[in-house]
């Protein structure tokens, strides 16, 4: 059977299949959003490109849906996402009449912060192995705007009813012996990897170690509360350092699967600082997709949660992830306010050895990089290549920051009108790249390629395309 898709025939076996009849629960969505096919359309089509996808669907494509098409790929959960954006609640493909492929189902649990921490660590396996070992079966996993709103509310309401004394304090111990300590030089050495190769390099190391190995830690009885506790913690940050590094190889949907489980976890860990950083990862994430006012309200929730913890980089970073959404937003006022009030925690901290081991990473050079990006979106360009350029400086190891740093100082020079130096900062940029899988790095460099569109008649622009094809793909 042949189907028409965007003007050209396709086989409908060989990435659509027709289910057998009108599809009427995604026709009751649609009734029940008030959304036009157009709108429905063109919202899967913008959403798909913020996750990497390269779609054209039009009105007919949405027909061909509603008379019992199955869309290729991950269509199906960017439709159930887009429909959950305008109803307020989360959908499942399910929800609108498109059957799950077998092994599809962790996909949806894994958005959902749990009840029962015995049901999230068996989630955080069964994604974990699904995620390497079935690929194919996985698929491409989407970024749900509209799931972002339970793990919220379920963590606050966790916060407010949680006393003082149950939680973690900084600077605390971690113990000396055993597999707290082994789990904590593990994360160490995936740090170290991390920063020199990118995410996309370890993912699949922590990923495997998560699921196989500490996961089994965490359902063993027996541990005394402390030990308890430290085990939760160090599991929370190994499930976001799998969602950053899915981050970072483009895997957006995972991305935030793997942050949700590791909000669930942290709970169990008691730790406020380690929560809050969770929830900047989010609020990274949510901004960088093209949703800053759920990056907002997340950097909030994170504000709220690091407030009383005595961790004042923890606050920095969260006040900065704030500006980043105000930015992207166009607000500069909030802007403003927000990376003063970082700036502010940043003097109020005394040093790395006073904190959580979850921030020691954190000082003024991320502070001027998220800076800059805030003033990047602002249009303030000077402000952008000043705080840009000493971030370029102070990275001088870390070749994904420098790769990033470069690409927003490269912005700044063309927003100044100055070509030259916007391109050849851009090359040093692409040049950084070698050898580092940061989707995010690469990101930052397509962001200023687009920037470059209007002028691409230019020898020195059209060269720059040409030279960064292997790296960026065809510009747009």
């Amino acid at each position: 059977m042949v189907a028409v898709t965007n003007g050209q025939p396709r086989s409908l076996g060989r990435g659509a299949r027709d289910s057998g009849g009108p599809n009427k629960a995604l026709a009751a969505a649609l009734k029940e959003a008030g959304c036009s096919y157009a709108s429905l359309a063109l919202r899967v089509n913008e959403l798909g490109r913020c996750q990497g996808a390269d779609t054209n669907y039009d009105k007919a494509s949405v027909t061909r849906w509603l008379q019992g098409q199955q869309p290729r790929g991950n269509t199906p959960e960017v439709i159930a996402a887009v429909l959950g954006e305008r109803l307020g609640r989360q959908l499942t493909p399910a929800d609108l009449g498109f059957p799950l492929d077998g092994g599809r189902p962790v996909v949806g649990r894994a958005l959902v912060y749990g009840e029962n921490v015995a049901e999230t660590l068996h989630t955080l396996v069964e994604l974990g192995s699904t995620d390497i070992a079935r690929r194919t079966l996985l698929g491409a996993v989407p970024f749900v705007p509209g799931a972002l709103i339970n793990p919220q509310r379920a963590w606050l309401l966790w916060l407010v009813e949680t006393t003082t004394e149950e939680t973690a304090t900084w600077p605390a111990p971690v113990s000396d012996a055993g597999p707290v300590e082994q789990v904590h030089a593990m994360i160490a050495m995936f740090d170290e990897m991390d920063n020199h190769y990118g995410g996309g390099g370890v993912r699949t190391s922590i990923v495997q170690y998560l699921s196989a190995e500490v996961v089994p830690l965490l359902q063993q009885r027996g541990t005394t509360p402390r030990q308890r506790r430290e085990l939760f913690a160090a599991g929370a940050r190994l499930a976001a350092m799998a969602g950053w590094s899915s981050y970072d190889a483009g895997e957006y949907g995972l991305a935030q699967r793997y942050m949700t489980q590791a909000l669930r976890l942290c709970a169990e860990g008691r730790d406020h600082v380690l929560g809050g950083q969770i929830l900047a990862g989010l609020s990274h994430l949510a901004t960088s997709l093209g949703r800053p006012d759920e990056g907002a309200a997340l950097a909030r929730a994170g504000i709220a949660t690091a407030r009383d913890t005595g961790s004042p980089l923890g606050l920095m970073r969260l006040y900065a992830m704030s500006a980043r959404a105000h930015a992207a937003l166009g607000r500069p006022r909030e802007t403003s306010a927000a990376l003063r009030a970082a700036e502010k925690q940043l003097d109020a901290s005394r040093g790395a050895a006073q904190e959580s081991p979850w921030v020691r990473f954190l000082d003024h050079h991320y502070l001027q990089a998220e800076s800059a990006v805030c003033f990047r979106d602002l249009g303030l360009a000077a402000q952008a290549e000043q705080t840009a350029s000493e971030s370029v400086r102070a990275h001088a190891d870390r070749r994904r920051r420098q790769a990033i740093s470069r690409s927003v100082l490269a912005t700044a020079h063309l927003q100044q009108n100055r070509l030259d130096e916007a391109v050849a900062t851009a090359t040093e940029a692409l040049d950084a790249l070698s050898g580092v899988h940061s989707e995010r790095s690469i990101q930052a460099l397509r962001d200023f390629r687009g920037r470059l569109a209007s002028r691409r008649k230019e020898p020195l622009v059209r060269e720059f395309e040409q030279r960064s094809r292997m790296v960026l793909g065809v510009a747009a």
